[in-house]
């Protein structure tokens, strides 16, 4: 497992101790004033505050002196993960010192040679976004994709070792030359991401939709996609926090011929949800915006909205049934709340997909659309619908009553 060390200095007991024993420290507490616990949370800390109390180097412990591990993330803050039980106050104390190694949890990668795709994790759930190698061979994909997991580690990166290297596929290949079809198919399954190693698979469609919790404009009710990213920035690679930023081409939206959507994502430790902010530059005049989740055939009617929880939820079948693939949950939460929530079917199916579940709200030139949107697998610890469903309404209580935290 990948370990990564917050500071490369090499460690030295004494001055260490020495160090700790110097510092009058830093104590940071942190309250929930909800009334159900709050386990493996993440806490932001000003870099700047930090350092100006225990210097640049230091440890974060909690009340039973257990090291508490953390990252310094690109937009200078100090996270970490807190637990806090129902209208409890709990401390923690930062402290000069040599901070321990930390087990990487969320991570995410660049695949060049899988037509440009970003692919992402923690220890929850996995997503990819498509990126210009995939416009160029004329494929029209635009929303997220999700790779189910039953692991708490990284595997992804394994998974697209295995299904990208020449080596797997030559007995495949030459197999299917001599038409020996279904002997490929099963040497195949042996490396595929679509097949079940005992860690998850992709089992999820795509296509020209949403996906996963995708959002766009809209133009009479019409979703307008600017399809993959042009470029992109990986802006923090774990071991707690990921974080992408995309721009996607100019699309015209109404009068409008030059929109530049911005997309930044971030995925933390513990969590099935992202956190989405968007921008859209060269917007002149508000516009309607649809944060959806697509509605296959195989589930025609698994989707739901709460409009009090600010939520829209689906369960979706996979891509094949009858391979017992179980079940993918799909969720999205908009903090601010929602205009309207409604099934929004296309004109004509895109092969196995029927439309969306979508959740309206507007958007205003200048400003910053924030959402968050991810999922859960019946085979990777989410057992039901309404345990996803009470996964999702929790998950909005806690972003809109952050945990408190003050500073001594």
């Amino acid at each position: 497992m990948n370990k990564i060390f917050i500071y490369a200095v090499p460690f030295v007991a004494g001055v260490a101790a020495m160090l700790t024993g110097c510092s009058k420290g830093m104590t940071v507490k942190v309250t929930n004033e909800l009334s159900f616990d709050r386990d493996g949370e993440m806490v932001e800390l000003s870099l700047e505050d930090v350092k100006g109390r225990v210097g640049d180097q230091f440890r974060i412990v909690d009340a039973a002196d257990n090291e508490v591990l953390y990252q310094i993330t690109y937009d200078n803050k100090v996270i970490f993960r807190a637990s806090v039980p129902a209208d409890t106050t709990v401390a923690y104390t930062l402290l000069q010192g040599v901070p321990e190694a930390v087990d990487t949890v969320a991570v995410g990668y660049y695949y060049e040679h899988r037509q440009d795709d970003i692919a992402w994790e923690n220890d929850k759930a996995a997503y990819r976004a498509y990126g210009p190698g995939t416009q160029r061979r004329g494929e029209r994909v635009y929303g997220y994709d999700v790779f189910t997991k039953s692991v708490d580690y990284p595997v992804v990166d394994h998974r697209y070792q295995l299904e990208l290297d020449p080596a797997n596929w030559e007995r495949p290949n030459a197999l299917r030359k001599e038409g020996r079809h279904q002997e490929a198919d099963s040497l195949v399954d042996l490396f595929s991401y679509h097949v079940d190693h005992g860690n998850g698979m992709d089992v999820y469609t795509v296509g020209p939709t949403l996906g996963g919790g995708a959002s766009a404009l809209m133009v009479d009710s019409a979703l307008v996609y600017p399809y993959a990213y042009k470029e992109y920035e990986i802006l923090d690679n774990g071991p707690l926090r990921f974080t992408v930023r995309m721009v996607y081409n100019p699309m015209a939206v109404g009068a409008d011929s030059a929109v530049v959507e911005t997309r930044l994502i971030s995925l933390d430790a513990g969590s099935h949800l992202n956190r989405t902010e968007l921008v859209y530059d060269g917007l002149t005049k508000s516009a309607p915006i649809a944060t959806g989740i697509v509605v296959h055939k195989q589930n025609p009617d698994g989707y739901d909205w709460n409009k009090d929880c600010s939520m829209i939820s689906y369960a979706d079948s996979t891509d094949n049934t009858r391979k017992d693939n179980g079940v993918i949950y799909i969720g999205a939460v908009v903090p601010e709340g929602y205009g309207n929530a409604r099934m929004l079917p296309f004109t004509e199916p895109a092969g196995d997909a029927l439309g969306h579940v979508i959740a309206e709200s507007v958007y205003n030139p200048g400003g910053k659309y924030v959402y968050y949107w991810g999922s859960g697998w019946s085979k990777g610890g989410v057992d039901s619908y309404k345990d996803w469903t009470d996964y999702l309404a929790d998950f909005s209580s806690r972003v809109k009553n952050p945990l408190t935290v003050t500073i001594d």
